[in-house]
């Protein structure tokens, strides 16, 4: 095993350098690059264009930018430089994980993304647990009692909330009870309360518990059919087998023949997803929610950061994501020797 894993771990330079290669080629394309949109608050806001691009010396009202000013600002921000070798000497800096700075924030892209990364912690990881707690056991009842009345008003009532999309549910949530036209139960803003320094400990984990609901609920709605249904096609395809039968037939109870002998076969696939899963979940954010819920997390720094052509963002999270779901692949593949034995690697060495 232990080769397999280097040999894959040898794969994902390539894959890592493909990426980047192709989305840094993309942004070369793009119009509206950082050096034209600075030229342009530059001429057309003044104060603000030079306040924009950090003053420097190139503010020029409206009379527009001469030659020496726009190359003053290519250089500002590395684009006087052959795009080959910009795109080697990015890489350089991303191997020591030196990201830059941000062109839209004026922060290190680092320091920036650990800023988002608690609101969009609070829900995929709420989420990612919520999802998984009420699937597994809610599909393995429905794979047991399938064609019964509870199976039917279950499967009814996911796949409603699975066809209603999150960003409509969390308006919905608002209206009925975050002050719109019927009840305000629950606040609309942030993941605390400003005033958190003058609480105990006990309300500040009670008021992040009570900003969290409606967010939480329109994100996760939406992904609780598919992880049921899953779980229920694979218990049932298990149930079906013969030498559950045989459990049966030998008069074991209900509990000895799922939990000890379906169990351990049908959870693979669920199992197998659940490290990506539960490693995605710390890092990635859903802009309609945040944007809902006045959310400042990472869905709404992506959506920015692309608007703007904040480049450093872009191209330094997409970096550490790439090896973050490369990494996450990785552990799921390895997930399934962990739950089925008759799975070995050694083949492949």
């Amino acid at each position: 095993m232990s080769l397999y894993i280097l040999k894959r771990f040898l794969l994902m330079i390539p894959t890592l350098f493909g990426v980047m290669l192709i989305t840094f080629t993309v942004t070369q394309f793009v119009p509206g690059g950082p050096v034209e949109k600075i030229m342009a608050q530059i001429e057309g806001h003044g104060a603000a264009g030079e306040a924009a691009s950090g003053g420097a010396g190139l503010y020029q009202g409206t009379e527009g930018l001469d030659e020496e000013r726009v190359e003053q600002l290519r250089k500002l921000y590395g684009f006087d430089k052959p795009p080959i070798q910009r795109f080697f000497s990015m890489m350089g800096s991303y191997l020591v994980f030196d990201f830059g700075e941000s062109y839209y924030h004026h922060r290190g892209v680092v320091e920036l993304v650990i800023s988002k990364l608690p609101v969009s912690m609070s829900l995929g990881l709420w989420s990612f647990l919520i999802v998984y707690s009420i699937c597994i056991p809610l599909g393995i009842k429905k794979a047991v009692e399938e064609g019964t009345r509870f199976d039917v008003i279950t499967s009814t009532v996911i796949l409603v909330g699975y066809a209603i999309p999150g960003f409509v549910l969390g308006i919905a949530l608002i209206v009925l009870f975050g002050g719109g036209s019927f009840w305000n139960i629950f606040p609309l803003r942030g993941i605390i309360s400003d005033n958190w320094q003058e609480m105990s400990k006990m309300n500040i984990v009670l008021d992040y518990l009570w900003h969290m609901v409606l967010p939480i609920i329109a994100s996760t709605v939406g992904s609780l059919a598919v992880m049921t249904m899953l779980t229920k096609n694979s218990f049932l395809e298990e149930i079906r087998k013969q030498y559950v039968m045989t459990a049966w037939a030998k008069g074991l109870s209900e509990g000895q023949v799922l939990y000890k002998h379906v169990f351990r076969n049908a959870i693979i696939p669920i199992i197998t997803g659940f490290p990506g899963s539960f490693i995605t979940a710390f890092f990635t954010g859903s802009l309609l929610i945040e944007t809902i819920f006045s959310l400042d997390g990472m869905g709404l720094l992506a959506y920015e950061s692309v608007l703007n052509r904040d480049y450093p963002v872009v191209l330094g999270t997409l970096y550490f994501f790439t090896i973050i779901g490369l990494i996450s692949r990785l552990l799921s593949d390895l997930s399934y020797v962990l739950v089925d034995p008759r799975i070995s690697f050694e083949r492949l060495d």
